[in-house]
This record gives structure tokens, C-alpha cells and sequence, in this order.
């Protein structure tokens, strides 16, 4: 076999083995480093994971992962989730479909804070989930608002998948974050169209709640005046330059401790258990990002990138249509595949081979384009039947619908995600207007 082989053989290997449920981190390991022997050698091998393991993970940038982490967990624990929905639905449960918008907004929030979106899902569906059906919501709105909703906790700044995504490409994490900004809004926006007119086609399905008096309006928003500090505090102080994208983790973590103890009533069990599942996700999540260092070594070295590249370069079509290819595959993958192992797994082919097309854009733009791009694909793979695992969370804790219900309802969002991909990737100013400010 050719080294370009062994490339092609590597991909569908890995592939093969993730859809087998092995631990993606250790499949790209375990895929990288026989393919690199096979090309290499041994003792290439062992030289490269010694040199390796060490410079990637004593990377300073990489504490922000753990950070964020945390900041979510202690936000959840101290009850933020909640005075976020509240407030929501005190300014618009009275609508029809208002408790529908109120869970999206209190998702795109809470997303602010959190950065995971099986977090969002999970900790808003708690809250806001009873409350939808108390009111008599049909099933498949509520469960469906609730999956698509929580895809936000990865698209509104700051996003683990985003920082994951600068680290790998050596971006600006803030720049990042602040080009998430407008594409963020609009996902939010176009989620509340989209329980809109669902609520207008189906009015039974979503009646509308009380309406609160002033006076309690005013009582629920000062209710979150935590979570305004500390979004403002951490995003004011990255995009301002007062200090790192790591040392804004770090305030934003210690500053979320300080408000579930003193306002949200988080004590030392709460804070084990923080302490834990952050230990225990940012543990995941390391070991796939080495067994995708090592499987992007492989491919480079069996110059599977390059050659595809070159390869894609002789296409007589438009670079727009090779970057709608790469979005649709995006999408397949979603159907069966985890956000970050499809992102590690296919950036070392899709970074090369979007430099290499011309768009009229610099390198530095087309890799924040791009980024965006990539998220907002693996926000629609977090909820596309039959396979997204949003909706695996949502259905888990909303046992009494069937999954056939949760599908029919979160299709209309899905819609809505497509036609944002189609208008961002068709207007990449949409996402480096703000950046470009900066």
C-alpha cells in the first residue's frame, strides 16, 4: 500500500471503530499511532508521542478547558439556570409559545456561562421541561425547544468546542468568541421564529401561561444580576484586553464558586461533585485531544491532506461548492458521531484543504470563518435524527414521550439551522464584521 493509502485506510478505520462505541480518544490513538508506525516506524513512533504528550498538554492555553467547565458546573449548582429561566418567563411566558421562547432565551444565557451544550440541555430541561408541560405544551415542542435550545450552550460564547478548535489551529481564542457573537444571536433568533410559528400552525400546542404584574417582572430580573455580572466581568475583560482568555476562565470560575455559595446555597457536597465531573469530562477530553494530535501526525505524514487538496484543487467548480461538500459531510457525521471527536477527526483534512481555495479572504479570516462554520454544523448534528445526542439527553429525562415525538418537534429547528449555515457560509461577513473591529 502507498502512504496515501494507509491514509485512507487510517480515516475509515477510525470511523469504523468510533461507530463500534469505542472511546473515540482511544480509537484515534490507537488508528494514529498504528498508522504512523506502519509509515514511520517504531522508533519514530515512540520519539513522537514522548515529544508530543509533553508539549501539548503543558500548554498553558489548555486550562481554559477545565475552567469553563467549571464555571458551568458551579453556575448549574448555585441555581443560575433557573433565575434565568424565570426571568424569561416572567417578560414572555404570556405569549403563545412564550414559554417555548423563554427556554431559548434562558438557553442562549445560561450557554453564556456554560459553554457545554449537553450541559444546557440537561440543566434547563429540569427547569424549564415541567414547567412547559404543566402548562399543557405538546410533547413534541417542549422536548424539541429543550434539545434544540441546548445546541446554544456551544454556539454563544465561550464554547468549549471553540476553544478546542483555537488550540488545534493556533487562533485567537478571543477573537474566537467575539466572532461567535452576531452568528450566536441569530441562532437564537431564528429558534424563537421557529416556536413561533409552530405555536401560530398549532395554537393547542402551545398555550400561553399567565401574565405576571410588574412588580414581579422586575422581581425576576433582579434575579439574575449574578449571571449578568459574571458573563459582562469574564467577556468585557477578554474582548477588552484587560486579561487572557485562560485568566478570564479562571475569574469567571472563581467569581461563579463565590456566587453558588453566598446566593445559590452550593455547600461541600456540591462543590465535590463540581470538582468531579469537571475532573472526569476535562480527563475525556485531553485524552482526545492527544489521539487526535497523533492521528493528525499520521495523516500528515501519509500526505493524505495535501494530496486531497491538491486533488480538490483541479475541481472546475466554485470554492463556495467544496465548502458546501465539506458542510454536508459535517452533517452526516452528526447523524452518528460526538461534536468534538467529528471536529478533531476531520479538522487535520478540511483545514489544509480550506487554505488552499481561494475565497478572497486572508488565512486568518478564512480560519474564523471556517471555525463558525464547523460549530454551527455540529450544533446540527447535536439534534438530527436519528442519532444527535441532544436529543438522547432530552428523551432520557422526559421519559413518558416517545422518541418519534421529540423528532417531529425539533425538525422545524433543524430547518432553521440550515438556512443560518446556507446565509453564513454565504456571507462570511456576518461572522468577521465584529472581529475585524476588534
Amino acid at each position: 500500500m502507498s502512504d496515501f493509502d494507509i491514509g485512507l485506510a487510517m480515516f475509515a478505520a477510525a470511523l469504523v471503530l468510533i461507530a463500534l462505541r469505542m472511546p473515540v480518544g482511544v480509537a484515534m490513538l490507537l488508528v494514529g499511532g498504528a498508522g504512523f508506525a506502519t509509515i514511520g516506524g517504531w522508533d519514530r513512533l515512540f520519539a513522537t508521542l514522548n515529544s508530543m504528550t509533553f508539549s501539548r498538554f503543558s500548554s498553558y492555553t489548555l486550562s481554559v478547558i477545565p475552567l469553563f467547565l467549571l464555571m458551568g458546573d458551579f453556575a448549574t449548582k448555585g441555581g443560575m439556570n433557573r433565575a434565568l429561566f424565570r426571568c424569561a418567563r416572567a417578560w414572555m411566558g404570556h405569549w403563545r409559545g412564550g414559554l417555548a421562547v423563554a427556554t431559548i432565551g434562558g438557553c442562549a444565557a445560561f450557554g453564556a456561562i456554560c459553554g457545554s451544550s449537553l450541559a444546557t440541555a440537561a440543566t434547563m430541561s429540569q427547569v424549564a421541561g415541567p414547567e412547559m408541560r404543566r402548562h399543557g405544551y405538546s410533547p413534541a415542542l417542549a422536548t424539541g425547544t429543550l434539545a434544540a435550545g441546548g445546541t446554544l450552550g456551544i454556539l454563544i460564547p465561550p464554547s468549549v468546542i471553540l476553544v478546542i478548535y483555537a488550540i488545534y489551529t493556533e487562533m485567537s481564542i478571543g477573537t474566537l468568541f467575539v466572532a461567535a457573537v452576531i452568528p450566536g444571536l441569530i441562532a437564537t433568533a431564528g429558534y424563537m421564529l421557529v416556536v413561533n410559528i409552530y405555536a401560530r400552525l398549532n395554537p393547542g400546542a402551545a398555550p400561553p401561561a399567565e401574565r405576571l404584574d410588574f412588580r414581579e417582572k422586575l422581581r425576576a430580573t433582579g434575579e439574575v444580576w449574578p449571571v449578568a455580572m459574571v458573563f459582562i466581568l469574564v467577556v468585557t475583560g477578554i474582548y477588552g484586553g484587560w486579561f487572557s482568555a485562560t485568566e478570564g476562565a479562571a475569574i469567571g470560575a472563581a467569581a461563579t464558586f463565590l456566587l453558588a455559595v453566598t446566593l445559590g446555597g452550593m455547600r461541600w457536597e456540591g462543590l465535590k461533585e463540581s470538582l468531579l465531573s469537571t475532573t472526569v469530562t476535562t480527563g475525556l477530553i485531553f485524552v482526545v485531544l492527544l489521539g487526535a494530535e497523533l492521528f493528525s501526525a499520521a495523516l500528515a505524514l501519509s500526505r493524505l491532506p495535501a494530496e486531497l487538496s491538491a486533488v480538490v484543487a483541479t475541481f472546475d467548480v466554485a470554492p463556495i461548492v467544496i465548502l458546501l461538500m465539506i458542510l454536508l459531510i459535517y452533517f452526516i457525521l452528526g447523524c452518528f458521531m460526538e461534536s468534538l471527536a467529528m471536529v478533531l477527526l476531520t479538522l487535520p483534512i478540511f483545514i489544509p484543504l480550506m487554505l488552499s481555495l481561494d475565497f478572497g479572504l486572508g488565512r486568518e479570516q478564512v480560519l474564523v470563518w471556517f471555525g463558525i462554520l464547523v460549530l454551527m454544523s455540529v450544533e446540527v448534528g447535536m439534534i438530527s435524527p436519528p442519532f444527535g445526542l441532544n436529543l438522547f439527553v432530552i428523551n432520557a429525562m422526559a421519559k413518558d414521550v416517545p422518541m418519534g415525538e421529540t423528532y417531529r418537534g425539533v425538525m422545524g429547528f433543524v430547518a432553521s439551522d440550515f438556512i443560518r449555515i446556507i446565509v453564513l457560509a454565504f456571507l462570511p461577513v456576518l461572522s468577521l464584521w465584529l472581529p475585524g473591529l476588534w
